[in-house]
């Protein structure tokens, strides 16, 4: 295995538990998910399993849909990322839902913009990676395909299609939703130089290691 593959895993893992442990934080701010995380827990409240059970479930399906929409074969490939998420989802969220509990509107507030910035440092991480492909990713892109709408209004497309399906489960729609589909975006925008810039130089040290090693 090269060091570049070994690096892309690494960045891969890391990136999914932060991004989960930052959406483990906004399902217990208790003030609103992002849409395909408030679908997640509409389903857990209305069908029991686990909200990372869900994640396998939805994500597969919009793997099917992608692959019906676009005639292609299915990426199931991209079930890995949804189990990885999925697995880490239920290790943060029951794990801290004993010491995370914020009562007053100001903790709650807290703990959201904690999530906030924890999921999008994960998210950059994880894209930073470009290992596995996001079923939700790839709808956007699907979607952006279909319609011929840029990539910001095919994803608010998404969000929004979400959300409405999320709200008959009775999913955490409120005010941490738009906050999250407003700033979430800024946020991965804003660490991905950051990640980029560290990605290159553990990759400029591994290969310095290297080559001393072999002389």
């Amino acid at each position: 295995m090269s060091i570049r593959t070994k690096q892309r895993i690494l960045f891969y893992t890391m990136g999914i538990i932060i991004m989960t442990f930052g959406i483990a934080l906004t399902i217990h701010s208790h003030l609103g998910t992002s849409p395909f995380d408030a679908l997640l827990v509409g389903l857990f409240r209305t069908f029991g399993l686990t909200i990372g059970s869900w994640e396998v479930v939805v994500a597969f399906t919009l793997i099917i849909f992608n692959a019906v929409a676009e005639k292609k074969k299915p990426e199931y490939f991209a079930i890995i990322t949804a189990l990885v998420t999925g697995f880490f989802i239920d290790v943060w969220v029951f794990s801290t839902e004993g010491w995370i509990s914020p009562e007053s509107p100001v903790m709650q507030l807290i703990c959201l913009l904690f999530g906030l910035f924890f999921a999008g440092l994960g998210i950059a991480i994880n894209l930073q990676a470009d290992f596995a492909p996001n079923p939700f990713d790839r709808t956007m892109l699907v979607v952006r395909k279909l319609t011929g709408l840029n990539v910001s209004l095919s994803r608010a497309l998404v969000s929004v299609v979400l959300a409405a399906i999320a709200f008959l489960f009775s999913g955490p729609i409120g005010v941490g939703t738009v906050i999250i589909t407003l700033f979430s975006g800024v946020i991965i925008h804003f660490f991905m130089p950051y990640v980029a810039k560290v990605d290159a130089s553990m990759t400029e040290g591994s290969i310095k290691k290297r080559k001393a090693h072999i002389s």
